[in-house]
């Protein structure tokens, strides 16, 4: 079987919940719920790092964000590494990147508003991108670079623009008759919030759109700023929705889809700083469930799967779905066999590094989630050789995480269990070993 077209379309601090497939009961995705229907739907997708740029990180590298340098934003992907891209290339492929990409820049040497060098780009031939697209744009409006660093200023909503660009790139792509396949990465900054403006900035009618939204079971009744902001955030989802329907309309004119497999993501979701001070970088799965849909290909018809999945598994996914070798270091499973109920091994939970806010480790199963954090802060350590017992969730009970069961003593079996796997992750990849020290009981 020849190898098909890839692309992989990556939203930004995008809650599981926003799509219909996942319970919305609002007409918020019904592009990438019709897609769903028709190929593949993760049910339990995680992230493996609830920020932007270590989980951009994982994707490129396969690896966990510590092993690469990348543990918080502002980082740089080491230049020379064998990524995603450069593997794609040597399959064969023609790769290419559009929208953000928060790889690039460090206090050295910023390119958060400027164009990204060559070297720096992870090896994509194919260039049209801005490192840091939140402080080179807004909900409307803004600026990305194409490959000989020329700037390109768009008008209109940020994620009808970025959409526009993919949808150039695959125009070009069938204009040139390219006999080689190609692996797209359309990296949206949507539905994220904008940073200097401290909300989230929806299509203008997106407040009267989705104003009778019902709130998700971990927000209700809490503070956070979610009140204001949750329409506006459905609305950036939908707005996303909708250009996925460009590109497959696109993909459909030019006689592309066929030969198509589309992967569908986030980074990270968001709480709404009921967590924490801002809206992610948590242990919580309002931070760490993800959306996650593949369509085309070995996905088509394959239904939902239910077992624990990770953003970490998609390069493996990727690399099989291209027909090149998945390198010994990748941390992750491909996703194709166990789509295609060839798995019968399939790992039973997920792990997160968490940074920035907090230095934090967490591992889920399906029935209970269980985090550690340092007790001494700094940014820039990436790891701790002490971390104290922070959260345990009964996620049967409790699947809203509102009650902390950490400091119960008739949980103590399940915490042993859970600090087991805990450090079997650790080691993985390749944490140095710590000291985990309970947490202290009401009792004591």
């Amino acid at each position: 079987m020849a190898s098909p077209n890839i692309i992989f379309y990556f939203s930004d601090q995008q809650r599981w919940d926003t799509l219909g497939c996942y319970g919305q009961k609002l007409p918020t995705t019904p592009v990438l719920d019709a897609l769903a229907a028709e190929g593949t739907l993760f049910q339990h997708a995680f992230t493996c790092q609830p920020v932007c740029g270590p989980a951009r990180a994982c994707l490129q590298s396969g690896m966990y964000a510590t092993e690469v340098n990348c543990h918080k934003n502002h980082r740089i992907l080491p230049e020379n590494m064998d990524t995603l891209a450069r593997r794609l290339n040597s399959a064969g492929y023609l790769t290419a990147y559009v929208g953000k990409w928060h790889l690039a820049s460090n206090d050295e040497a910023s390119y958060r508003e400027s164009a990204v060098p060559e070297a720096r780009r992870g090896g994509y031939q194919y260039w049209m991108a801005a490192d840091t697209l939140e402080m080179t744009s807004h909900g409307y409006n803004g600026y990305v670079f194409d490959g000989d660093m020329n700037r390109h200023d768009f008008v209109g909503h940020r994620v009808d623009c970025i959409n526009a660009y993919a949808i150039d790139f695959l125009h070009q792509y069938a204009e040139k008759k390219e006999q080689r396949p190609f692996f797209l990465f359309v990296s949206q900054l949507d539905p994220h919030h904008q940073n200097d403006h401290n909300r989230y900035e929806g299509p203008d009618n997106s407040k009267r759109r989705f104003a009778d939204y019902e709130a998700p079971p971990d927000l209700a009744g809490t503070g956070g700023d979610w009140r204001e902001n949750f329409p506006d955030y459905l609305g950036q989802c939908n707005l996303l929705d909708q250009n996925v329907g460009k590109l497959m309309d696109t993909l459909e004119a030019l006689g592309l889809k066929d030969n198509t497999v589309f992967l569908y993501s986030s980074d990270h979701g968001s709480h709404f700083r009921t967590r924490n001070a801002e809206y992610k970088r948590s242990c919580e799965d309002a931070c760490l469930h993800i959306p996650l849909i593949a369509w085309g290909g070995p996905f088509q018809g394959r239904g939902s799967v239910s077992e624990l999945v990770s953003l970490i598994d998609v390069p493996p996914t990727i690399l099989q779905l291209a027909h090149a070798e998945i390198p010994g270091h990748y941390r992750g499973h491909s996703l194709v066999p166990l789509a295609e109920g060839r798995c019968p091994q399939w790992p039973d939970a997920v792990y997160a590094q968490i940074s920035e806010a907090e230095t934090g480790r967490t591992v889920r199963t399906a029935e209970y989630k269980y985090a550690v954090r340092a007790p001494e802060f700094h940014m820039e350590e990436p790891f701790s050789p002490v971390y104290v017992e922070n959260k345990l969730y009964d996620l049967i009970r409790d699947p809203a995480e509102r009650i902390n069961l950490i400091d119960r003593p008739e949980y103590e079996s399940v915490r042993q269990d859970m600090r087991r796997r805990l450090r079997a992750f650790m080691a993985l990849a390749h944490e140095p070993e710590a000291d985990i020290r309970p947490a202290r009981t009401k009792e004591e």
